[in-house]
């Protein structure tokens, strides 16, 4: 009978089950597909430019975790609220609170199963599209990566399952505190109005301070450093709290008053003022919330850029070959170098010895150096050529001390630049530097990659020069995985923040019904009362989406002293924040108008 009972529960609110299984289902994916790349070991042990990711995707599941807890809680009092006026009925027809909360309590696991199934099986698709874009990314391959891993599985699993059976219990001990008037006549409950005082005021002063200082602290990052970090973390949001709970209702109140409210406008800024105080810190949720999606994906976009860059600037000259092998040559000739240089040298007595005719004639272009960025003009080393003794003793220019320094195929030894004859004179055998500079140093990765492999097998145990390709490999591992881990975090923040807000604002539209009733009976018109709905909840969308954003553009300065470019096509997640954002308003006020507007509505235009 119970298993009946909430089937045809379920059945009758499955758009709103639908939505609720929506964000579940997304989250359960993600949370997923964190922990392929977290628990499989073989494919990082087997990649050392990925090994540094799986640290990454540990710290995006325990974020992912914390914020999908409070997620379910929460979408769980959304159920609850769904359906106590039909568990109210059905006490007073004579049903045992007893069987009731056996009634929520099946319903809540069944939602939580059939939302892990559909997650897990989204999940699989999800992780064998990452692996391959990481994998494509970082020109590596996919040897011991499973999509599908039980380990992974399990864990998940085994997460959810404790999280469901936690707000099934939640939920349990809610059902048992209301007494039957309370589920039959909650939704008539008379909300509170806004009411000045004296702590409030200086509630709100401590606000515009709080925020104030975290502000100025992302702002000053660079010269505050720990500091400024955690200020803002803790200042910012609340100072956000704060003025949310302090500013937003007296604002709502005072353009009720306003003369411009007239009409059906004075009914939509009436029903906001009674439905503002009980969202305010709700909607100073969300706006952190935006804060930290939008500014995840925006961080991992500008670590990736932060990679390339960083790449570009390690060396001018994008390779350095220390006496080419015939496969060695054969991979050189076929680069398209814009600048391609040759220095003979040779090895004695612990020494190298450079041709200073060949350093003479080719001067090479000055490597970025601490006082120099990415994208100045580069420039030729002009300083003088000291000759006839070695680094240790004369003092070469900072230009060609870091040059030389570079191209030097044993950092353990030192140099000597000597004329053409004093190096005729030496007895062992003449070898070649080459080192060239391309147009795109991401267009030829195969070429660098397949250098960097023939100069492994040729050195074997040998000492070996850190290539600028394998530099940027290894900083583009750790981007990548802050990319993705930041993009799929940041799609999780952002469509759990639009969900609690929808489930809140749908929770209390029961509320609602008899004023919309009393004004259709007065003789006002359907599109006026849907243009109505739109008006209000788009303010109730607007202040948070206002807030987080503002966070965001000021936040992202929190990298300004380990990024080149933080601000990198910040756009781009502020589109996406406002894709999802507007569907997510589109559904809340489609939902909305389906429960207070009786009969069909016409869209308004």
């Amino acid at each position: 009978m119970l298993m009946k009972l909430a089937l045809s529960g379920m059945k009758s609110k499955y758009k709103d089950y639908v939505v609720l299984l929506a964000g579940l289902v997304m989250s359960i994916s993600i949370f997923y597909m964190f922990q392929t790349m977290a628990w499989n070991r073989s494919f990082t042990e087997e990649n050392a430019v990925i090994n540094s990711i799986q640290l990454v995707y540990i710290l995006g599941s325990v974020l992912l975790s914390s914020i999908t807890f409070f997620y379910i809680l929460y979408a769980n009092g959304f159920l609850l609220s769904l359906r106590q006026r039909e568990f109210g009925l059905y006490l007073v027809l004579g049903a045992r609170k007893s069987k009731i909360r056996s009634l929520m309590f099946i319903e809540t696991i069944a939602l939580g199963l059939i939302s892990l199934a559909a997650g897990l099986a989204l999940g699989f698709g999800l992780s064998a599209l990452v692996g391959q874009l990481i994998a494509k990314q970082l020109n590596a391959n996919l040897s011991g990566y499973h999509a599908v891993y039980m380990p992974a599985i399990l864990f998940t699993a085994l997460f959810f399952v404790i999280l469901f059976g936690l707000s099934a219990v939640w939920n349990q001990l809610k059902l048992a505190r209301l007494q039957v008037l309370q589920l039959v006549h909650g939704s008539v409950q008379a909300d509170r109005m806004w009411r000045s005082s004296f702590w409030k005021v200086l509630l709100a002063i401590a606000g515009v301070i709080a925020l104030g200082l975290g502000y100025f602290s992302l702002t000053f990052m660079e010269q505050l450093r720990e500091i400024g970090l955690y200020t803002a973390t803790v200042m910012t949001p609340l100072g956000t709290y704060l003025l949310f709970m302090t500013l937003l209702p007296p604002l709502v109140a005072k353009w009720k008053k306003s003369n411009n409210t007239r009409g059906i406008k004075a009914f939509t800024y009436g029903q906001l003022s009674f439905r503002i105080n009980g969202l305010t810190k709700l909607l100073a949720t969300v706006a952190m919330l935006i804060a930290l999606g939008a500014g995840a994906i925006s961080g991992g976009m500008a670590f990736v850029n932060d990679a390339k860059i960083k790449g570009e600037s390690y060396s001018v000259y994008d390779a350095i070959v220390h006496d080419p092998s015939a496969e060695e040559e054969a991979v050189l000739a076929k680069i398209p170098f814009t600048e391609r240089l040759e220095y003979r040298y040779k090895i004695e007595n612990e020494l190298i010895y450079f041709a200073k005719e060949d350093l003479e004639s080719h001067r090479p272009f000055a490597n970025l150096t601490s006082n120099q960025k990415y994208g100045d003009p580069l420039k030729r080393i002009t300083d003088r050529l000291p000759t006839g003794t070695d680094d240790t003793t004369t003092p070469y220019s900072e230009g060609w001390q870091d040059f030389l320094s570079r191209i030097t195929p044993d950092q353990q030894l030192s140099y000597r630049i000597v004329d053409e004859q004093s190096l005729q004179e030496l007895k062992s055998n003449e070898k070649v530097i080459v080192i060239g500079k391309t147009g795109d140093f991401l267009a030829n990765r195969s070429s660098w990659e397949a250098l960097d492999q023939l100069n492994i097998d040729k050195h074997k145990d040998d000492y070996m020069s850190w290539s600028k390709y394998q530099y940027y490999q290894y900083a583009l591992g750790n981007a990548t995985g802050t990319l993705f881990m930041g993009f799929f975090l940041g799609i999780a923040f952002l469509a759990m923040m639009a969900s609690c807000l929808m489930f809140k604002i749908l929770s209390g539209a029961a509320k609602d019904v008899q004023r919309y009733e009393m004004l259709s009976k007065l003789g006002v018109r359907k599109e006026k009362l849907s243009r109505s709905i739109y008006h209000e909840l788009f303010l109730v969308f607007l202040f948070p989406g206002i807030a987080g954003l503002l966070h965001v553009l000021v936040g992202m300065n929190l990298f300004s002293f380990i990024l080149a470019e933080p601000y990198y096509r910040i756009w781009i997640p502020i589109a996406l924040f406002a894709a999802i954002y507007t569907a997510y308003y589109l559904l809340t006020v489609r939902l909305y108008r389906n429960i207070v507007l009786p009969g069909r509505v016409r869209t308004a235009k």
